[in-house]
């Protein structure tokens, strides 16, 4: 606790209940929690946990089924728990701000980010309609976003995953508000880019005096950013204190465990058994390598790279890929992705990194044959996938199976968990009905969720659970390649933890290959055999994933490397 007399946030014996079908869920019991005037204190634990519960408990936004049964909340004395709908409506976006967690559910498919931002600012005075175009530029840019006069006018269907979330972030420090809760603000950002956000949070506390109250499961950057942590489980708080004490020292079990998990810490401690050492590279010594082909003889050292695993050969050959888009409004098409080269070796880990629109995704959705190259080509296992048809597409659509970043948008809401995962099942009719319900069952424990899930739908579940079942599916049809993109960024660090364990498990027993797109520099170093840094749509360096971690060459790697959060923690294993 805090020794501030009037903190800003001073919550007490919180408890949270939600009405269900089959009685009432305890979902928060007995929280304590202060926030001073320009503080920044962290909840951290796994989905579940009751973190973003009381959150939205303060700002009072819970579900329709949820209500606050016991105890206080007061913001600057003000009590909360049983005030008015008018009320709360004037203290949300005034007084307290809030970035919620998924981009995609709280952004307005139908309106421009530019006007969505405007909304904010002219509901709450802060701008005319005379003024409002020039604020809005100026908040969406301080969110970081590049091009803000171009991007207002954009829809969030034409934004990427990090961007919509900083249009988010925008909303949610317009009005500059005196407490800011930020749900998860950077998941699904890259690592500079987190940067910038969080550099901006930071300035905000220190120049408005501003209060946040950090949701995340990432411990370095709750460590890193916040004067206080605060850890709960099962809806209880087990530990609280200075953020580097709670780290360095903790004293609960379930504290560390967490501490364990944690991958931006884990990486630090370069755990010796997440990722196969550079002496398994069959390539000559001169060359870094990560299984780049066709390379012209004038591309840079770092980049130039041999086909490793020569013995086991390539299950995928990527050479010369160009991705063009035409632009509204722009003579010059944009290039997404600029001559790249590069291979997956049979039974091996390879990843793309970068910041958002570097071009990774859009190279491994045209892996999956999601998206058409302009050029170039993408041979599977010796095949070129541009002619795939009929039974061969069938075939490969079987071996090649993806885990999207956004769970979401990639499950149907209108489904039971049980049809979602077992959907490939049916459509490729794999076995009897009963083979398949006993498959799914079976997935179900892999990605470590209760049997009792079968029959819920997407909607009742955690960002985290969702994955989870996306990761089931893709698993559906024992496949021989998987492609991931971000496949763990909603995941907390223990459920992070399993699920990579899991994907290594699972690689070792069946010889699976992963093409693995992520921004978390932490989580690609605990799995990867290769890594492939993008930027602006070319790649710009490649090697096995202890050469870029511990030598990297291109000034940008060492630009990404050195925004991991906790890069500069000092744990012990």
């Amino acid at each position: 606790m805090t020794d501030s007399p009037t903190p800003l946030l001073r919550v007490r014996d919180m408890a949270v209940d939600f009405r269900t079908l089959e009685g009432p869920v305890h979902a928060v019991e007995g929280v304590d929690l202060e926030i001073s005037a320009g503080e920044t204190v962290a909840i951290v634990g796994e989905s579940g946990s009751g973190k973003s519960t009381t959150a939205m408990a303060v700002i009072g936004l819970l579900p329709g089924n949820g209500r606050v049964v016991r105890g206080s909340i007061q913001l600057d004395g003000q009590e909360l728990v049983g005030a008015s709908e008018g009320t709360m409506r004037r203290i949300r976006g005034g007084a307290i701000g809030l970035v919620p967690q998924d981009p995609m559910s709280n952004l307005n498919p139908v309106s421009k980010i530019g006007t969505q931002v405007a909304e904010t600012l002219l509901a709450h005075g802060l701008a005319t309609s005379k003024d409002v175009d020039r604020k809005v530029v100026e908040t969406l840019a301080a969110a970081g976003l590049p091009d803000a006069a171009e991007r207002a006018k954009q829809y969030p269907h034409e934004f990427s995953g990090g961007m919509r979330q900083r249009a988010l972030i925008a909303i949610g420090l317009a009005c500059n508000p005196r407490l800011l809760i930020a749900d998860e603000p950077t998941s699904a950002l890259d690592v500079t880019v987190q940067k910038t956000i969080l550099d901006q949070l930071g300035r905000m506390t220190g120049e408005l005096g501003t209060s946040v109250l950090l949701i995340t499961h990432d411990l370095g950057l709750a460590a890193e950013r916040a004067a206080r942590v605060v850890v709960m489980h099962r809806g209880r708080i087990v530990e609280q204190g200075p953020a580097r004490q709670i780290l360095e020292d903790p004293q609960q079990p379930y504290t560390q465990a967490l501490v364990k998990a944690a991958p931006s810490v884990a990486a630090v401690r370069l755990r010796p058994d997440a990722y196969r050492p550079a002496a398994s590279v069959s390539a000559p010594a001169s060359v870094s390598a990560p299984a780049a082909v066709g390379e012209p003889a004038s591309a840079t050292p770092a980049a130039t790279v041999a086909s490793p695993a020569a013995a086991s050969g390539n299950i995928v050959e990527i050479e010369n890929l160009t991705k063009l888009y035409k632009i509204r409004g722009k003579k010059e098409d944009f290039a997404a992705v600029r001559d790249v080269s590069l291979a997956i070796p049979r039974g091996e880990t390879v990843a793309i990194v970068g910041e958002s629109g570097s071009g990774k995704t859009t190279t491994a959705r045209m892996l999956l044959k999601v998206v058409e190259p302009t050029s170039g080509s993408i041979r599977y296992e010796g095949q070129d996938v541009a002619g795939l048809t009929g039974a061969k597409l069938r075939e490969f659509r079987q071996k090649v199976q993806p885990i999207f970043q956004d769970p979401y948008s990639s499950l149907n809401p209108m489904f039971t968990i049980e049809r979602i995962i077992g959907e490939p099942l049916d459509f490729y009719k794999r076995g009897s009905s009963k083979d398949r319900a006993a498959r799914v069952r079976s997935l179900l424990d892999d990605v470590a969720l209760p049997q009792s899930m079968l029959r819920r739908y997407p909607s009742e579940l955690s960002g985290g659970q969702r994955q989870r079942v996306a990761i089931a599916r893709a698993l559906a049809l024992s496949p021989e390649l998987i492609v991931c993109d971000e496949p763990v960024s909603a995941l907390d660090v223990l459920v992070q933890d399993q699920i990579l364990t899991l994907l290594r498990d699972l690689q070792s027993e069946y010889g699976l290959s992963y093409l693995f797109i992520s921004h978390d520099l932490a989580v690609v170093r605990l799995i990867s055999d290769y890594v492939c840094v993008m930027k602006d749509g070319a790649l710009v360096e490649a090697a096995s994933s202890e050469e870029i971690f511990t030598n990297p060459r291109d000034p940008y790697t060492r630009r990404l490397l050195s925004s991991i959060p906790g890069n500069e923690l000092d744990i012990a294993s």
